[in-house]
């Protein structure tokens, strides 16, 4: 068997799911980047709904995520609010409107079509998964990003007497929290 290019087939993936993502934005009048903020925000918690950790998670300039933010907002898709304990810091939430879009735009389709043709063996599925997981690591660590990962999956996740808690800012987590993305996220590797 001839050996395969990493970086070739994961730019396929991306070109694949990105056509996909295109042609659902234009169905809903939206642009890439606010499919993929409105993704981000269903996806992530109350620690990281920040505007700054949305310009973190997309790799773009704060002025391309302020217009985008702005545009959704007006759509109604998003809610800014001050945070009640520092008045410097906003969140952001996605409304009802959002999540609506978001299902309607999601190219996850294409993604579920192709998983159901591979091979069915558990242990397979696991493997693709860690190299998966494995590959996204060492290219983050490689490009200096943060992992923004699943809570759970957190080196610095912790089970508690009395619950969860982020052993890096030694808050407490509720279940939800742990089951979204966070932008202090760091992997733990295998």
């Amino acid at each position: 068997m001839e050996k395969v290019d990493l970086f070739d087939l994961i730019e396929r993936m991306s070109a694949l799911i990105r056509s996909e993502e295109r042609k659902k934005c234009t169905a809903v009048g939206l642009q890439a980047v606010h499919l993929q903020a409105l993704n981000y925000l269903s996806r992530c918690n109350k620690y990281s709904d920040t505007p700054g950790a949305l310009t973190n998670y997309l790799g773009m300039t704060k002025g391309t995520v302020s217009q985008t933010v702005s545009l959704l907002e007006k759509k109604g898709y998003i809610k800014k609010t001050t945070d009640p304990y520092d008045g410097r810091v906003v969140h952001l939430e996605l409304l009802p409107e959002g999540r609506k879009i978001l299902e309607r735009a999601k190219p996850a389709e294409l993604f579920i079509k192709a998983v159901a043709m591979m091979e069915k063996k558990e242990e397979d599925i696991l493997s693709y998964e860690i190299a998966f997981a494995k590959t996204l690591a060492a290219l983050q660590k490689a490009n200096r990003t943060q992992s923004f990962g699943v809570c759970e999956t957190c080196h610095y996740f912790t089970v508690a007497d009395d619950g969860f808690l982020c052993g890096l800012i030694k808050q407490p987590l509720s279940q939800t929290d742990i089951e979204k993305i966070c932008q202090d996220h760091t992997m733990v590797l295998w």
